[in-house]
């Protein structure tokens, strides 16, 4: 079930949009689900019946397969370009449309193999900025939940993955700001305020270092009544006694 060009781009990353020979299309709220539906599922086929029931479970089967249709006829060719292809009762993303977030994953898994590290400044900015980007964060469909936790786990772990390998390069401030990235998904999240701490360390400012640590500390304190690990108090323990 392919197309021989991608001619269509959908994002996911953000606000729901698709662009298509240049032109931005409008599509009715159950196309836009069922796109979003079909790329999230990595371009497999998909049975009617299960995008019917997850799409719309509080709708009878009935509806629910009529609502599929529906959205199948106002999203299956836009501005001349197929997007979603049928095979009998199974439906699939066609592969004229590149989606940006399937983008952004294969990106994440040439980090986390440790094939990215040198590419160059201008793709680390604009990697560090996907991995920042919420997935649909206006939909409240009970679909995308999972979705969403396993694609905050991807985004947090490529993250501070790539701040150490951009440490390790010395490009302290594009490592820097991946960790911060990081911290603004996950406000607690230790092994992110780790990596910053290694950061300012690495880059010779023992009291940013000092300060990030006393901030993560408060933070901890006030929010859970709870202390850092002693791992990351190590990382400043000769610069005061914690």
């Amino acid at each position: 079930m392919a197309s021989s060009s991608t001619s269509a781009h959908l994002t996911l990353l953000g606000d729901f949009a698709l662009v298509a020979r240049g032109q931005r299309i409008k599509l009715p709220l159950g196309a836009q689900r069922l796109l979003a539906f079909l790329a999230l599922d990595g371009n497999a086929e998909v049975p009617r019946m299960r995008a019917a029931e997850e799409l719309w479970p509080d709708n009878s089967l009935q509806r629910a397969l009529a609502n599929v249709r529906s959205a199948v006829c106002h999203g299956r060719r836009v501005a001349d370009t197929t997007v979603i292809e049928r095979d009998g009762t199974r439906l699939a993303l066609s592969d004229s449309v590149g989606v940006d977030f399937l983008e952004v994953q294969r990106r994440t898994r040439q980090v986390n193999d440790g094939g990215w590290a040198h590419a160059c400044d201008s793709d680390h900015e604009r990697l560090i900025a996907s991995l920042g980007s919420e997935l649909l964060p206006a939909w409240t469909d009970g679909w995308l939940v999972l979705k969403r936790q396993q694609w905050d786990q991807v985004r947090l772990h490529t993250l501070e993955t790539l701040a150490r390998d951009l440490r390790a390069d010395e490009r302290f401030l594009s490592a820097m700001r991946a960790a911060l990235v990081a911290i603004g998904i996950a406000p607690m999240r230790e092994t992110a305020h780790r990596v910053v701490i290694e950061n300012h360390l690495a880059e010779g400012n023992p009291a940013e270092a000092l300060a990030h640590f006393q901030r993560y500390r408060a933070l901890l304190q006030r929010e859970l009544g709870v202390s850092p690990s002693s791992r990351i108090a190590r990382l400043v323990s000769g610069l005061f006694s914690c």
